[in-house]
């Protein structure tokens, strides 16, 4: 649960900080393809659903982008578990 904590954290510090964004996007962003699969957003949010990613992924190319990911945080889209 920590690491998930800290994982969450850090995909709030990508968005903000494009330091920051370099190093998650490097951890989370397993293929190295410069977005997020459904599968790879579920390392940072476990309780991301098919339906959600198909909300976050606004464009609908199956992948989500960093900003589509902020623009889900900041919609509250995507939370936090807990």
């Amino acid at each position: 649960m920590k690491k998930f904590a800290m994982t969450a954290t850090a995909v709030a510090a990508l968005l903000a900080s494009p330091l920051a964004a370099k190093d998650l996007a490097a951890e989370l962003d397993a293929d190295g393809n410069g977005t997020f699969s459904l599968e790879e957003l579920q390392l940072a949010f476990p309780e991301l659903t098919a339906e959600t990613f198909a909300t976050v992924d606004a464009n609908a190319d199956g992948e989500a982008d960093a900003a589509e990911v902020s623009a889900a945080i900041e919609a509250g889209v995507l939370t936090q578990a807990g």
